[in-house]
C-alpha cells in the first residue's frame, strides 16, 4: 500500500513539474517565433496546461481503465469550478466584470454534450475527432473575438529558443512518466481498497492533475488579475471536455462509464450553470461564495466515498 501511495505521489509531482516545464517552454518558443500573446494564451498555454489531464486520461484508457480516464475529465472540471475557484476566492476575492461569460456558455454546452454521449453509451474515434474539431472551432472563434485586455504579458528573462525547446521536450517526458506512475498506482489502489476506478479518477487523479491550474489561478488572483484567474478556470474546463475527451475517445474508443450518470454529471452540469451565472451576473466572488463552492466540493467528495 505504501509503495502504491509513493507511486501516486511521484506521479503527481511528475505531472506538476512536467506541466510547468512544458508551459514555460511552449510560451518561450511562441514568443521567440513571434507568435502573438493572444494566440499563445488561448491555444498554446491552454493546451499545455491540459496536458497532465490528457496524459492521465489517455494512459488510463489505453490500459483498459475507462473509469479513471473519464472520471478524471469530469472530476477535473469539478475541481476547477468548485475547489480551485473556491480556494482562490477565499484567499483573494475575485472582482468580476463579466469576464469569462462567453467561455462559460461554451463550457456548459460541452458539458451537456458529454452528458448526452454518456446516456447514449456510444463510443467511436469519429466522436473523438468531432470533439477535437469542436475545440478547433472554439479556438478560431476565441482568437477572432478576443476579450478586452486579452493575451497576457510576455515574461521577462525568457530563455533562448534552444533552451525553450529543451524545456518543452523535457516537460513532455516528465509528464508521460508521471502520468504512467499516477495511473498505475491509482488502478492498483482502487483494486486493493475496493473503490471503483471512477471514484479514484474523480478524486485522487482529478485533483492531482488540476494542481497546475490551482497554482496559476491563485497567482493571477493575488496579482489582481481576476480576468486571468476566471479565464483560466473556464478555459481549462472547455479544454478538458473537448480536447481530453476527444483525445481519449479517438485513441481508445470506450464508452463513458454509465456510473457517472446518477450524480457526477448532474453535479457537473449544475456547477457549469453556476459558473455561467457568476460570470454573467456577479460583481465579485467573495469569501462567502468561495466557502460555499468549497463546501459543495467537499460534500460531493464525501458522497462519492460514502
Amino acid at each position: 500500500m505504501l509503495e502504491l501511495i509513493a507511486f501516486i505521489i511521484a506521479g503527481l509531482v511528475g505531472l506538476f513539474v512536467g506541466g510547468e516545464l512544458l508551459v514555460r517552454g511552449a510560451v518561450a518558443i511562441a514568443h521567440r517565433l513571434g507568435i502573438s500573446n493572444l494566440v499563445t494564451g488561448v491555444v498554446i498555454v491552454g493546451a499545455a496546461t491540459s496536458m497532465p489531464e490528457m496524459v492521465a486520461s489517455v494512459d488510463a484508457a489505453l490500459i483498459g481503465s475507462p473509469g479513471i480516464a473519464w472520471g478524471n475529465v469530469v472530476g477535473s472540471n469539478l475541481a476547477n469550478s468548485l475547489l480551485i475557484l473556491g480556494t482562490t476566492a477565499v484567499v483573494a476575492p475575485i472582482a468580476m466584470h463579466g469576464v469569462g461569460k462567453r467561455d462559460a456558455v461554451v463550457g456548459l454546452i460541452a458539458t451537456l454534450a458529454i452528458w448526452a454521449l454518456t446516456m447514449s453509451q456510444m463510443a467511436s474515434p469519429w466522436i473523438g475527432f468531432g470533439l477535437i474539431a469542436s475545440l478547433v472551432i472554439y479556438i478560431i472563434w476565441r482568437v477572432n473575438h478576443p476579450p478586452e485586455d486579452a493575451g497576457g504579458e510576455e515574461g521577462e528573462g525568457e530563455p533562448g529558443l534552444a533552451v525553450a525547446i529543451l524545456l518543452f521536450l523535457g516537460g513532455v517526458g516528465v509528464l508521460i512518466g508521471g502520468g504512467r506512475l499516477l495511473v498505475s498506482g491509482a488502478v492498483e489502489l482502487a483494486t486493493i481498497a475496493g473503490i471503483s476506478e471512477a471514484v479514484i479518477g474523480l478524486t485522487v487523479v482529478a485533483v492531482g492533475t488540476s494542481l497546475p491550474e490551482l497554482a496559476a489561478t491563485l497567482a493571477a488572483a493575488l496579482k489582481g488579475r481576476s480576468d486571468l484567474a476566471v479565464g483560466n478556470v473556464v478555459g481549462s474546463n472547455v479544454y478538458n471536455l473537448l480536447l481530453i475527451s476527444g483525445a481519449t475517445m479517438s485513441i481508445a474508443p470506450v464508452a463513458v462509464p454509465a456510473e457517472l450518470l446518477d450524480i457526477e454529471l448532474p453535479v457537473l452540469a449544475a456547477s457549469s450553470v453556476l459558473i455561467l451565472l457568476l460570470c454573467r451576473y456577479a460583481r465579485h466572488i467573495g469569501r462567502g461564495i468561495g466557502t460555499l463552492l468549497l463546501a459543495g466540493f467537499a460534500a460531493n467528495t464525501a458522497l462519492l466515498f460514502a
